[in-house]
C-alpha cells in the first residue's frame, strides 16, 4: 500500500476553503484529505463518509477542492447547520469567481483548472438561465454512534435511502475520520469490516482516555483476538498517557511547562477537596475539563489589563491580586497575604525594593516579586477550584478553607514536575500499544484486508498523527 502514497501530491489550500482553520488544522486537513482522495481514487469509491466531522473542514475539502461526494456524519445538529451554511457560502464564492473569468477580458481556458466541474455547470446553467440545477456539497447526516453496529446500519440505510440513490450507484464507500474521539475510532475499524459498502478506511484516532473499559463486551481496547489472549489490559490513567505527546513537551517554553505543571497541582489539590469533602461526587470519577488554556490566557489578559490601566510597563503586581474574576487590594488582613508573609501577628514591617509605590501596610520585607508570586498563585488555585466544583454542581464553598488545603499541598509542588515528566516519557509507549491492537485487529482479518499505519502529519504540530489506512481486497 505505500506505493499508492510514493507521489502523494499535497496542495496547499486557498483563504477560502481554509477559513476559519488554525495552522493545526490547516496541517491536518491539507494532507488527510489528500491522503482520502488517492485511496477514493484507487478504489473507485462513489462517495466518502466523513465520520465526527465536526464543523465540516476535512468534508468541504474533499468536496469543493477534490470533488468527491461527502456524507458528514456529526452528532451535534449545530455541527450540521455550521456545515451546510459554511458550504453555501464557499459555493457561491466560487461560482461567482468563475462568472468573473468567463466574462472577463483576460479570460482564458486555463482558469477553469482550479474549478470543480460540478461548478463550472453550475454557473454555465446560471447564465443560460437554469435554475434548477443542483451543486453538490457536503450531505449533513446526525447521529449518534455509540456502536459499530449503529454506524453499520447508519451506512446501509444511506445506500438504500434517496439520499445516496441518486449519487452512489456502486454503494463503495470510505469512511474517514480525523481524531475520532475515543471509541469512535474503535467503531469505525469495526464498520469497515462489518459492511460490505465501505471499502477502505483512513482513520485518525484520539482521546484514547475516552475507550470505554475492557469488561463491556465490544470494548475500546483491547480490539484484537491476540491482545485478549495475553490478557492485554489498560486502565483510564494508563490511556490518558497515551494522549501525552513528547513533542509538544519538547516544543514548550520553561515558563509553560511550569505553568502545566503549576495546574497539575491545582487538580492535585481540588481532588484532596473532593476527597475530603464530596466523596460522593468523586466515586464516579468526575471530569471538570480543561480549564488550563482558559487560565493562562485569563493571567495575560489581567496582566496587559493591568499594564494598559496604569500606562506602565511596570504594573504594581504587589498592590493588586486577582480572586474570581476581580481584582482588589490586598491589604493586611487578606487571606493571601497572610499566605506568603505567615500569621499577622508576627510580621514585622519593613522595606520594600519595588519601585512601585505602595503603602507601608502592603509590605513586610517580602520582595514584591515573591510577594505577588504567591499570593496571584493562591487567587488563582482558588479561581481553579470554584470553576472546576461549579461544573461538578458544587455551589456552597463557604465551608471549604481553600488556602489551608494549598498550604498542605505546596510544599510538595516541586516534586510534581519530575513525576509528570516520568510518567509523559511512557506516553509514546502506551499509544504504541493501542495502535498496534488496532493494526492488528484488522490484521487478523486474512488476506481480504491490506492495512497500513502511517504517520502523516508534524508531530510537533499535531501529535495524533498515526492514521490506520486499510482497504479491502477484491
Amino acid at each position: 500500500m505505500n506505493v499508492m502514497f510514493h507521489d502523494l501530491q499535497v496542495t496547499p489550500l486557498g483563504s477560502v476553503l481554509s477559513q476559519g482553520m488554525n495552522q493545526k488544522k490547516k496541517h491536518e486537513v491539507e494532507i488527510l484529505s489528500a491522503v482520502v482522495n488517492t485511496v477514493a481514487n484507487v478504489i473507485g469509491a462513489d462517495g466518502i463518509i466523513d465520520v465526527g466531522a465536526g464543523q465540516g473542514y476535512l468534508a468541504q475539502v474533499l468536496c469543493f477542492h477534490y470533488h468527491l461526494s461527502v456524507i458528514a456524519l456529526d452528532a451535534s445538529s449545530h455541527h450540521a447547520t455550521v456545515i451546510s451554511s459554511r458550504a453555501e457560502r464557499i459555493k457561491k464564492h466560487f461560482a461567482a469567481k468563475l462568472c468573473k473569468s468567463l466574462y472577463g477580458q483576460d479570460f482564458h481556458y486555463f482558469h477553469f483548472c482550479n474549478f470543480s466541474p460540478c461548478l463550472v455547470t453550475f454557473t454555465l446553467c446560471l447564465i443560460n438561465g437554469d435554475k434548477n440545477v443542483h451543486v453538490p456539497i457536503p450531505r449533513t447526516v446526525t447521529c449518534h454512534i455509540l456502536s459499530s453496529s449503529k454506524l453499520t446500519a447508519v451506512v446501509r440505510s444511506m445506500v438504500e435511502s434517496s439520499l445516496c440513490k441518486d449519487h452512489y450507484a456502486g454503494s463503495s464507500f470510505v469512511l474517514a475520520g480525523l481524531h475520532a474521539c475515543g471509541d469512535l475510532s474503535v467503531n469505525i475499524l469495526r464498520s469497515f469490516v462489518e459492511c460490505e459498502q465501505v471499502k477502505a478506511l483512513v482513520c485518525i484516532g484520539c482521546c484514547y482516555n475516552l475507550l470505554s473499559a475492557e469488561h463491556l463486551g465490544n470494548s475500546g481496547f483491547p480490539m484484537s483476538n491476540g491482545a485478549k489472549l495475553l490478557n492485554l489490559v489498560l486502565g483510564r490513567n494508563a490511556c490518558d498517557l497515551g494522549c501525552q505527546s513528547e513533542e509538544r513537551w519538547r516544543s514548550l517554553s520553561a515558563d509553560a511547562i511550569l505553568q502545566n505543571f503549576q495546574l497539575h497541582a491545582f487538580r492535585a489539590a481540588l481532588q484532596l477537596i473532593l476527597d475530603k469533602y464530596y466523596p460522593v461526587e468523586l466515586a464516579p470519577i468526575p471530569s471538570i475539563g480543561r480549564q488550563g488554556k482558559a487560565l493562562r490566557r485569563r493571567q495575560l489578559q489581567r496582566a496587559v489589563k493591568s499594564q494598559l490601566g496604569t500606562g506602565e510597563n511596570n504594573f504594581e503586581p504587589c498592590k493588586m491580586a486577582y480572586c474570581n474574576g476581580k481584582a482588589h487590594l490586598l491589604t493586611s488582613e487578606s487571606p493571601e497575604v497572610e499566605a506568603v508573609n505567615g500569621h499577622h501577628k508576627d510580621m514585622v514591617e519593613g522595606e520594600c525594593s519595588c519601585t512601585a509605590s505602595i503603602s507601608k501596610d502592603l509590605c513586610y520585607g517580602v520582595k514584591c516579586e515573591e510577594f505577588y508570586r504567591r499570593s496571584s498563585k493562591v487567587a488563582l488555585f482558588k479561581e481553579f477550584c470554584k470553576t472546576g466544583l461549579d461544573r461538578l454542581g458544587v455551589k456552597d464553598l463557604e465551608d471549604i478553607d481553600l488556602l489551608g488545603v494549598w498550604e498542605e499541598v505546596e510544599p510538595f509542588i516541586d516534586l510534581v514536575g519530575p513525576y509528570w515528566s516520568l510518567r509523559a516519557a511512557l506516553g509514546p509507549l502506551v499509544e504504541t500499544y493501542i495502535l498496534l491492537d488496532r493494526l492488528l485487529f484488522l490484521q487478523e482479518q486474512g488476506s481480504k484486508v491490506e492495512v497500513e499505519l502511517l504517520p502523516l502529519f508534524d508531530p510537533s504540530m499535531s501529535p495524533r498523527n498515526m492514521a490506520i489506512i486499510a482497504k479491502k481486497c477484491c
